[in-house]
């Protein structure tokens, strides 16, 4: 599978023996069914001002999320933008957005600030991750949450999330690029050159490509994404694939 993950750097403090301790909690519960592992989080929800995030979501609702990060290592890693966009049935709703630039706790790097173009003078009076969480959990609630690599996004967001209230985020979560294999590559013959970057789906979907690796433009490209494959899914049309051998010339030639 030839895949790309679009992610950059940021950091966190805290103490090693309570990463440890999140990380082993995190490893732990994802060997658990989806749904036993949401009514452990209902039960071990540490502060219950957070217990909208098992409501139900709104109908036909779903948010985009995309993190900027320091690095894609998600232990030693950290967020340094975080963007949000809702989706409500096929309307992309760019007015009703979360985006913050945050402040890290470590230096940032040369390599990632090529990626995010972030500088350190950027998230300089930018908030620490502590006080822009609650605002961003509140602006999800229970929505699905859909992104291009969206695991790797909400394990660096976990981090976070499961010191301030007690678990992982509980929501659904929705994988473009597998939705964007269905409907490409889905029983495709062994051997098939399988491209699932995200300059891949963009080319196939004809969605103009925005300046990449800024959390705002990816998650708005990725709701693009989202909006368009679902349309395909529900009408059941495939994205064509090139033929992975020479055409058959009927003349012989």
């Amino acid at each position: 599978m030839n895949a790309t993950c679009c992610a950059t750097r940021s950091r966190w403090s805290s103490n090693s023996a309570t990463l440890s301790a999140i990380i082993s909690n995190s490893a732990c519960s994802k060997m658990l069914p989806r749904a036993i592992k949401r009514l452990l989080h209902q039960a071990t929800l540490s502060d219950q001002s957070y217990r909208f995030m098992f409501g139900r979501a709104p109908d036909d609702e779903f948010v985009v999320i995309d993190c900027e990060t320091t690095g894609l290592n998600v232990r030693k890693d950290d967020v340094v933008a975080i963007a949000a966009i809702k989706i409500r049935g096929n309307r992309i709703l760019t007015s009703e957005h979360f985006e913050v630039v945050i402040h890290p706790d470590s230096e940032m790097g040369a390599e990632s600030i090529k990626i995010h173009r972030l500088r350190r003078s950027d998230v300089e009076a930018a908030p620490i991750v502590w006080k822009v969480l609650p605002s961003f959990l509140r602006f999800i609630g229970p929505r699905p949450l859909v992104g291009y690599y969206v695991d790797f996004d909400i394990a660096m967001l976990d981090k976070y999330v499961l010191p301030l209230v007690g678990i992982e985020l509980p929501n659904d979560r929705i994988e473009v690029s597998r939705l964007y294999y269905e409907r490409k590559y889905g029983g495709a013959p062994p051997n098939t050159s399988i491209d699932l970057s995200f300059a891949a789906i963009l080319r196939d979907l004809g969605i103009p490509p925005l300046g990449q690796h800024d959390a705002f433009n990816d998650a708005l490209m990725t709701a693009m994404m989202f909006v368009q494959l679902r349309d395909l899914a529900g009408r059941g049309v495939r994205i064509p694939r090139q033929r992975s051998g020479p055409a058959f010339n009927p003349m012989g030639a």
